[in-house]
């Protein structure tokens, strides 16, 4: 008898608590594709604009609270910085685009490490973009997105921080995104709304992302 819709989505879920409930250590920070491992475990890549919680979701995916770094301070992640999930799935946190309290040049060289990383890691299999659930998809974030849709690389909107906006307000933000994402060739179809702080969205994002796991 064919398993219900409910009860395939509870395996799912339950695939995804063990992959993340398994060992996760930081591997190394990169500032030059070279510096890169091999390209032989599939890699999901977290980012977004500075401070939009890129360190907080991949601590609350792990139900770790200080494997990625956090700060107050927009561009403190200056390099792809990398971390090994069980073997099987590698995380890569991203340096924020838009503003960063940091020399122009600086911020130019992430640019570029971030853009050919996107279209040269064969091993890529999905970006998180993450976009704050109180502000909506900026113009950095459009410009991300249509690298991310020139370059063929498969993205799903994260919306972060909802444990601080109205339900009503969280709603109509979602409609506004699903809107936007049907302008782009390259955009995973389904949003996740989520907290780092209530954990609201992360079983549904870490089922999702075991999906994407090598076997």
């Amino acid at each position: 008898m064919p398993e219900s819709a409910k009860e395939q989505q509870e395996v799912l879920l339950e695939k995804g608590r063990l992959l993340f409930a398994k060992e996760c250590t930081f591997m190394l920070s990169v500032a030059d594709l070279a510096q890169l491992p091999e390209a032989n475990v599939p890699e999901i890549a977290f980012t977004g604009t500075s401070n939009v919680g890129k360190s907080s979701l991949i601590n609350a995916l792990t139900g770790r609270k200080t494997l990625a770094r956090t700060s107050n301070t927009p561009g403190r992640t200056q390099q792809l910085n990398l971390f090994n999930l069980d073997n099987r799935l590698r995380l890569v946190d991203m340096p924020g685009y838009g503003f960063a309290k940091a020399p122009v040049e600086t911020v130019k060289a992430w640019q570029t490490l971030v853009t050919q990383y996107l279209k040269g890691r064969p091993n890529l299999r999905r970006v998180c973009l993450l976009i704050d659930s109180r502000h909506g998809i900026k113009k950095a974030d459009e410009d991300v997105m249509t690298v991310l849709d020139k370059s063929a690389v498969v993205y799903q909107i994260v919306l972060t921080k909802t444990d601080k906006i109205a339900a009503k307000a969280l709603k109509e933000t979602m409609e506004r995104t699903k809107t936007a994402l049907e302008k782009h060739t390259a955009a995973y179809p389904v949003l996740y709304p989520t907290s780092s702080e209530t954990k609201q969205g992360i079983p549904e994002l870490r089922a999702e992302l075991a999906s994407l796991t090598i076997p």
